[in-house]
């Protein structure tokens, strides 16, 4: 089958080519005419603070269900004419901008206590309604120019809440996208054969980002789903692209016309492409065992992503071998263009051999390694970041340190009790019971009156814990809270009552993510570990991948704790101070790094493979393997550490976060685990690597390689 699609794809290169514009020029139109909206939706259907929401947004108190924000100001005295009579215009002004009736000050009957005991330090409380991402962004900007036009005398005056944080100003996509390009110049010293791969990421990544606008129109996905199949494409596009065209110079070198070496290309490369981007698939289809709808939507938008740049790999890129022909070396870079690839491999040939000689030393150096990485992983403590973790450059982040300074570090992160009271105002009285035994807990900073509704059918109170919104004492007072205060004041009255807010969410989630990890991960281990046994025919190798893997992950998650939780150099990342890793990152990791990390397995293991299946010398196979695959392991890696890292100069703090561990974990695979512990470990492992029960072998599907176009001929010299 991957004949016929390489000889069609080459022959028939114009109708490839026309075909894939037209499909690009298409995909645009359909997108701007049908494209949907991102959108933020972390519903979490059964938890207490998605049923306190729910009540809310019920019994329209305050129209709560959407997000929320302050407005926050400073000054010697709050009361002062010149400081009320300005933040009144302000607030005027934001009331225009937001919605009319959504703001409550502290100079209303009902925020009198949004302000602090010395009148110093007071906030106002914007409590918007739902609505869609791009509406949010416009109040955003809306505001934050108000507030910068905004001249009241002796007051500072910020913006709180994570809509009003500002975006990022830096395009990280295209540094990573110029690394890229130089990376490749050097492993390849041609500008054509170093373009061939980005023209075919670009393409791919490109159909697949128009492709998931289009999805999104009927599957939700966060607002960062873009950027990360950006993310993700463009890395896994390049290294797909880059493998191919690897096979494609090696089959010209050996003398094959270029028809005949498109075809060995994509038979092995190509098959190796598939398999490895099949492989990324499935580890993300995998998220869907947390039965989230915003998570699925995000799976299928990095499987779209992933599956476009399979496809430009195994046909766009043969269409153009057919117009670049031999001339893949054109346009060379002076002292770049080395052809001496025998010497290369001969010298990791070499390596090989080196590791091989003493195995148990280089697997307990490697191994060592990468658990010494993993050692703070012991400590990973899910969360979400908040305005506390941006740098003091950021509005929200000054709001932050003023809100904290004034009220306590919890009043960043208010609780919510809502409760619903079907006696009407009679069981008012009962919820003033909480207030009071909240005044003297000392995890609690101070409680406000519960606050009727209009209809009086609904009453609502905030909690301020004594400690920030991200410590574990405050996520201990929610357990409390939900527990233990709450159910027994109310005991004997028909009142229902629950704790929210978005510090109660952020802890349902994580406890929810959490719960479900060890399914997700099993699921995902257990497909990919079926997958390269029918590939290699093999028990033992996909056993060790799986460990391997597995390894470099807990290595990753350590590197990501001593940064973001425990502080170790974040000053250089543009974050402002440490705090818990996001949920959904620990989830979203295993399943792209442990897909990514098979790519290049899948790549070594296939050269390994088809030089065993030809000599029948397993310490042979694994140096012949190293040799021909450890260049482009090495330029595909320092790709994909280029555009994962890049992420981290101008990205918010989750995707610093995501950007970071991806790069930490290719590095740590293309490096540690592929090119030292793979061929120790095969070594020690000698003909027992290539075991399959006999009663196995005959059970599982056969994937064979087809035969491959041979040299021409050399006539003997007469």
């Amino acid at each position: 089958m991957l004949t016929r699609l390489a000889r069609g794809c080459y022959r028939h290169r114009w109708l490839v080519l026309i075909g894939w514009a037209a499909a690009l020029a298409g995909l645009v139109v359909a997108s701007s005419a049908f494209g949907g909206k991102f959108v933020n939706d972390f519903r979490l259907p059964g938890s207490d603070s998605q049923a306190a929401a729910d009540l809310l947004d019920h019994h329209h108190f305050f129209k709560r269900a959407g997000k929320t924000g302050e407005v926050v100001f400073t000054a010697k005295n709050i009361d002062a004419p010149e400081v009320r009579h300005g933040m009144e215009r302000l607030d005027a002004e934001l009331e225009k901008i937001i919605a009319p009736g959504e703001i409550v000050t502290p100079y209303d009957p009902e925020g009198v206590h949004f302000a602090n005991d010395e009148r110093t330090i007071a906030f106002a409380y914007l409590s918007m309604s739902e609505r869609g991402d791009d509406a949010y962004k416009d109040v955003a900007v809306r505001a934050r120019a108000a507030v910068a036009r905004a001249d009241i005398p002796g007051t500072q005056v910020e913006l709180g809440g994570a809509v009003f944080a500002e975006a990022p100003k830096f395009s990280s996509e295209t540094v990573g996208y110029v690394a890229a390009l130089v990376v490749l110049l050097i492993a390849f010293g041609s500008l054509l054969a170093a373009g061939l791969p980005l023209i075919t990421a670009f393409a791919g990544i490109f159909a697949g980002i128009t492709l998931v606008t289009l999805v999104v129109s009927v599957m939700g996905m966060p607002s960062y789903a873009a950027e990360a199949v950006a993310m993700i494409g463009i890395g896994v596009g390049i290294d797909y692209a880059l493998f191919v065209v690897t096979r494609y110079r090696e089959g010209l070198g050996e003398g094959l016309d270029p028809e005949d070496a498109t075809v060995r290309a994509i038979e092995t490369a190509g098959r190796a492409v598939l398999l490895a981007g099949s492989v990324v698939i499935i580890a993300v289809f995998g998220m869907f065992t947390v039965g989230l709808p915003i998570i699925r939507g995000l799976a299928v938008g990095i499987a779209i992503g992933v599956f476009s740049t399979m496809v430009a790999a195994v046909t766009l890129l043969p269409a153009i071998f057919g117009f670049v022909g031999r001339h893949i070396d054109a346009l060379a870079i002076p002292r770049l263009s080395r052809t001496d690839e025998a010497g290369r491999r001969a010298r990791w040939r070499r390596w090989s051999r080196r590791v091989q000689a003493t195995p148990w030393a280089w697997l307990g150096g490697g191994a060592a390694l990468l658990l010494v990485l993993a050692i703070p992983a012991v400590q990973l403590r899910q969360g979400f970041g908040d305005s506390g973790n941006r740098p003091t450059s950021d509005t929200t982040r000054r709001a932050y340190d003023i809100v904290s300074r004034g009220f306590g570090p919890g009043a960043n992160g208010p609780l919510i009790i809502a409760a619903e009271l079907p006696g009407g105002p009679g069981d008012f009285e009962h919820l003033s019971t909480i207030q009071d035994q909240l005044g003297h807990d000392p995890a609690v900073y101070w409680a406000t009156p519960p606050l009727l509704n209009d209809t009086g059918d609904a009453a609502v109170m905030q909690v301020f814990p004594a400690e920030s919104p991200q410590s574990e004492a405050t996520q201990a007072l929610v357990h409390r809270l939900r527990n233990d205060i709450v159910p027994h004041r109310l005991a004997g009255t028909d009142m229902t009552a629950y704790v929210g807010g978005e510090t109660a969410a952020a802890v349902d989630f994580s406890e929810f993510t959490a719960a479900r990890l060890p399914l997700f991960t099993l699921a995902v281990l257990s497909v990919s570990f079926l997958l390269l046994m029918v590939m290699f025919r093999s028990v033992l190798v996909p056993l060790k991948a799986v460990v391997l893997n597995l390894l470099a992950l807990g290595a990753c998650y350590g590197v990501l704790v001593a940064i973001f939780q425990w502080g170790w150099g974040l000053s250089l990342l543009g974050v402002g101070r440490p705090g818990p890793i996001d949920a959904w990152v620990p989830m979203m990791l295993f399943a792209v790094i442990f897909g990514l990390s098979m790519d290049y397995e899948v790549f070594l293991l296939t050269r390994i493979r088809e030089a065993y299946d030809d000599s029948g010398d397993n310490s042979a196979a694994v140096a012949e393997g190293v040799a021909n695959t450890a260049r482009v392991i090495t330029a595909g890696a320092a790709v994909m550490f280029c555009v994962f890292g890049a992420f981290v100069l101008g990205s918010t703090r989750s995707l610093k976060m995501f950007g970071l561990g991806l790069a930490v974990a290719v590095l740590l695979d293309a490096t540690v685990v592929r090119l030292v512990m793979v061929p120790a470990t095969m070594e020690l492992l000698g003909e027992r690597n290539w075991w399959l029960p006999n009663w196995l072998d005959r059970r599982l599907p056969t994937v064979r390689r087809a035969p491959e176009p041979a040299p021409p001929r050399v006539p003997e010299p007469a």
